[in-house]
């Protein structure tokens, strides 16, 4: 094998690591970007059930719960549990 088939080997195997890695990061960029949109339709649930309890909900508000809590058990089936 020559000096240029090593070197060829060597950056084929780099670039190997480094597509690995890329993958690897945007797998957590996607669960970082996830778990912050759990986070917001939690928030979203809270002022619904909030309205609800304080007697100024409207028609949609039901309807908003329901949505919210399907979204969230979609993030639980796909990442787990949330928690806090």
């Amino acid at each position: 094998m020559g000096l240029m088939d090593k070197v060829k080997a060597q950056a084929e195997a780099g670039l190997a690591k480094a597509a690995e890695a890329g993958k690897a990061g945007q797998a957590k960029l996607d669960a970082v970007q996830a778990k912050r949109h759990a986070e917001s339709l939690l928030a979203d649930l809270g002022y619904h059930i909030y309205c609800q309890h304080a007697g100024r909900s409207d028609g949609d508000t039901e309807a908003e719960v329901e949505r919210i809590a399907d979204e969230l058990a979609s993030y639980e089936a796909e990442y787990g549990t949330l928690t806090r």
